[in-house]
Order: C-alpha cells, then sequence, then structure tokens
C-alpha cells in the first residue's frame, strides 16, 4: 500500500512539473536569442542616429577653417558640439529602444521562419555548428529588414531633429562669419551601412548581458 502511495506520489508530482520541463516554444527561443543579441542591435540604432550628425560636424569643420575667424573657432566649436551631444541624447535612446521592438518582428519573422527549434538552441548555447554558419549567412538580410523598417518608423520624429541641428549649425556658422543664409547640408537618415559600435549583429551572440 505505502509503494502505491509513493507511486501516486510520484505520478502527482510529475503532472505538475510537467509544464515547467516541457521544451520552450520557438517564439521563446527566438526572444532569447534576440536578447543575446540586444547589444549588436544596440549598436546598429546607435549608429543609424550618430552617423548624420556625423556629417554635418565634418562639414561644419571644415567651414569653421574656411569661414569663421580663427578668434571666433574655439566658441563656436563648442556650441556646435553642445548641439550635437543634445541631438546624440534624445536620438540614440529613441533609436535604440525602437529597435529593440521592432526587433522580434522583422529579425524574430526570419529567425522563425528560417530555423528549426534544434537550431536556435545551439545558437544559443554557443555551439560549434553548421547552423551558426546559416545564422551568420541570414543576419545581412535580417539586419536590413530591421533598418528599413527603423527608418520608416522613426523618420518622422529624427527628421525634425536633425533638422533643428542642421539649422542651428548653420546660423552659428553664417553668423560667425558674417554671411548671409547658407546652402542646406543636405543630410538626412538614410539606410545605409553603418559603423557598428559593438558586437556585429553578424556574429554568434557573444553572451553579453543586455542593458539594464
Amino acid at each position: 500500500m505505502k509503494h502505491h502511495s509513493i507511486l501516486a506520489i510520484g505520478a502527482i508530482a510529475a503532472a505538475l512539473l510537467a509544464p515547467t520541463a516541457q521544451a520552450q516554444t520557438k517564439k521563446e527561443l527566438v526572444q532569447k536569442l534576440i536578447q543575446l543579441q540586444q547589444p549588436g542591435i544596440e549598436a546598429m540604432a546607435r549608429g543609424l542616429a550618430e552617423q548624420p550628425a556625423a556629417q554635418m560636424l565634418q562639414a561644419a569643420g571644415m567651414a569653421l577653417q574656411s569661414k569663421v575667424p580663427a578668434d571666433k573657432r574655439e566658441a563656436v566649436a563648442r556650441s556646435i558640439e553642445a548641439d550635437a551631444k543634445k541631438y546624440a541624447d534624445e536620438a540614440v535612446p529613441l533609436l535604440r529602444d525602437r529597435a529593440m521592438k521592432l526587433a522580434p518582428s522583422t529579425m524574430g519573422a526570419e529567425l522563425e521562419q528560417k530555423f528549426t527549434d534544434a537550431e536556435l538552441k545551439q545558437l544559443i548555447a554557443f555551439l560549434e555548428s553548421p547552423a551558426v554558419k546559416k545564422y551568420q549567412q541570414a543576419m545581412p538580410e535580417m539586419q536590413k529588414s530591421l533598418v528599413q523598417k527603423l527608418v520608416e518608423d522613426s523618420r518622422s520624429t529624427i527628421e525634425p531633429k536633425l533638422k533643428t541641428l542642421e539649422g542651428s549649425i548653420t546660423q552659428q556658422l553664417n553668423a560667425a562669419a558674417g554671411a548671409g543664409t547658407g546652402a542646406s547640408m543636405g543630410t538626412g537618415m538614410g539606410t545605409g551601412a553603418v559603423p557598428l559600435g559593438g558586437p556585429p549583429l553578424g556574429s554568434p551572440p557573444s553572451g553579453g548581458a543586455p542593458r539594464k
């Protein structure tokens, strides 16, 4: 009788624990993989936000040397750098957060479609396997889809900030040089390749901890 009771208790315990012992769903595996790639995704978003501002600063640096009197250059440069920092402080977090929100519907959708549960587990576990090579081959297309969606989703918010920064830089340069209204620098947010400041999205997950 005691033996049967133990078996019954064991069966009940097994039934209660079964849900937690079940394998993760494919969506959960994909979400885990995206979380592991968070540093690379955020680096891509940072590069997308900072690239146009960097182009403006480069143009401004050339204009400082050719148009602004030497005794005014340092002050104007500090003012322009402050404006650029203000833009980056606003734009980088915005694009970084949007990138992480869009990743499941872009990268995640591609991962669900192109990888099996077993392959996703191999990637998450950092195993050396054919799945890693497949993941690297698929990553450029997934990154491209994310960047395109991020630009479309954020253009209306980021473009006005870029125009404000551009106008401020142009106004300061023209005022310092004693000139009239200058031509626009013609920069904007695009979908071209940007340098990544962190782990490349094309590499297997590095195990880096997501940003707190």
